[in-house]
């Protein structure tokens, strides 16, 4: 599901325009990418967890030169499925 089909079907289901509910989307992503770069964690009930993943510095080698590079330690947004989720997708 591509960003405007989510819209659309945001739009259908809360009974409000494509424009609401694109504002509305954009609103939740800015929150939540807001609240990671704070450092804290999203938990939404149900749903899951938005979380912040530390990966420490390495040492890598660059397949085609056999060149040895440094990458730096950085951290990564992760999201964790809950257990109502995960059971709500594994229906067959």
């Amino acid at each position: 599901m591509k960003k405007s089909e989510l819209i659309t079907a945001i739009a259908e289901k809360g009974g409000c325009t494509k424009k609401e509910a694109e504002r509305m989307l954009k609103l939740f992503t800015e929150t939540v990418t807001e609240s990671l770069s704070k450092g804290e964690k999203v938990s939404i009930s149900g749903f899951g967890v938005f979380n912040i993943s530390e990966r420490a510095a390495r040492d890598a080698i660059n397949p085609n030169t056999k060149e040895i590079t440094h990458i730096k330690a950085r951290k990564a947004p992760v999201f964790k499925a809950s257990k109502a989720l995960k059971e709500a997708v594994d229906q067959k």
